[in-house]
């Protein structure tokens, strides 16, 4: 039996970006890599592929969602304008795997927020997720590629198994060596909600 080849390189190829901006823009479901786990995701201003991937991971949709960017200004569009102090003090976490919950406009479809006027978000450090944000142009939606409640999945062999065949394209690169999911910590407060 043939040995199974290594995950690709950094950068993801012009193929693997291609096809996954054509699957966010056509409002699929994407699994891909994140620093600790893999993630699915979809275009966060799409409530009919926001509400598939709340019905696969059987998540309530209260609890809100996280988006994921590849800058800050991505970002800007769905949280209330940072303060210098409170921009340092996100910017000296990102990117990188924290989390920050922060006030939103109303305007923030409640698919993303849930039954909070805050949203999660973040700058990932991780070059699979720079790379697709980049290339959309904006952020997309982060939640961990399981049912909820059950543990995470680390491959792409992983979501198959935890999702089925729910999940419409997987981009297949390598986690970001984390052991454990994003810290989360909310930015008025500081309060560290998930360490």
């Amino acid at each position: 039996m043939p040995k199974p080849s290594p995950p690709p390189e950094f950068p993801l190829s012009p193929w693997v970006v291609r096809q996954t901006l054509r699957h966010l823009w056509q409002g699929d479901v994407i699994a891909y890599p994140t620093e600790a786990v893999f993630g699915i995701g979809c275009d966060p201003l799409d409530g009919e592929a926001v509400a598939r991937i709340l019905e696969m991971k059987r998540r309530p949709m209260d609890k809100g969602l996280i988006l994921v960017a590849s800058e800050l200004s991505q970002l800007e569009a769905y949280t209330n304008p940072l303060s210098s102090a409170q921009r340092k003090q996100v910017s000296d976490t990102w990117p990188g795997p924290v989390t920050w919950i922060m006030p939103c406009p109303d305007e923030v479809p409640v698919w993303l927020r849930g039954h909070h006027n805050s949203l999660a978000v973040r700058v990932s450090a991780h070059p699979a997720v720079q790379q697709i944000c980049r290339a959309f142009g904006g952020p997309i939606v982060s939640t961990s590629a399981n049912l909820a409640g059950r543990p995470p999945a680390r491959s792409p062999l992983g979501v198959r198994r935890s999702l089925r065949d729910q999940v419409d394209y997987i981009v297949h690169a390598p986690l970001g060596g984390a052991e454990r999911p994003t810290q989360i910590r909310v930015l008025d407060s500081g309060k560290v909600l998930r360490d």
